[in-house]
């Protein structure tokens, strides 16, 4: 009789604590999102951008299309509740990250420990494959990384330095040819 309440009061404790914590959570990605906090990053965000899509001697970088303030643009007015608290937190995460294995801000490691950081948060934001992915992705959101990946491809290639210098741009491509074949080194056109 004694294992019985035992086990039963084991239950009990596992299950409220299992209760406990996804209350916690859930009141954490639905609380109001941290803006403040956003706003005063802009430079840590803009870094991160580079450090996805950096600069080079022909072809501009995110930085220099403006892509931090287009992501911060669009996490604070185009994304829902649970995403914006998300990215936040994985900001916050993030600068603790580099403070504790570094002892330094994001924007001054150098590029090998930024590399770094990037691949510890892709691993990190990876989702299951197959269905559990698709149900992570539903519940759950997004990751932190994959999130900022979209955005700054997206901000990236929808700004004018972006479109003209960084991707092939024709304003007026001629007629249509349906196959045509790529020249060694070409870059990807901006419009499709």
């Amino acid at each position: 009789m004694k294992r019985r309440k035992a086990i039963g009061r084991i239950l009990m404790i596992t299950g409220g604590a299992i209760t406990g914590y996804s209350g916690y959570k859930w009141w954490d990605w639905t609380k109001g999102p941290d803006f403040d906090y956003l706003e005063k990053h802009k430079v840590l965000v803009a870094a991160l951008a580079e450090a996805i899509i950096p600069g080079t001697a022909d072809a501009p970088g995110a930085k220099d299309a403006d892509a931090g303030s287009f992501i911060i643009v669009m996490i604070k007015d185009c994304t829902e509740r649970k995403a914006q608290n998300k990215f936040i937190d994985g900001l916050k995460e993030l600068e603790r990250y580099c403070h504790s294995s570094f002892g330094k801000s994001f924007e001054k490691c150098e590029p090998g420990q930024k590399h770094q950081t990037m691949v510890h948060f892709e691993e990190r934001g990876k989702s299951y494959g197959g269905i559990m992915g698709k149900i992570e992705n539903n519940f759950f959101g997004k990751s932190f990384f994959e999130t900022l990946k979209n955005l700054t491809v997206l901000g990236y290639c929808t700004s004018e330095a972006g479109a003209t210098k960084g991707l092939n741009y024709s304003l007026i491509p001629g007629k249509f040819i349906g196959c045509m074949p790529l020249q060694p080194g070409q870059k990807s056109w901006a419009t499709r």
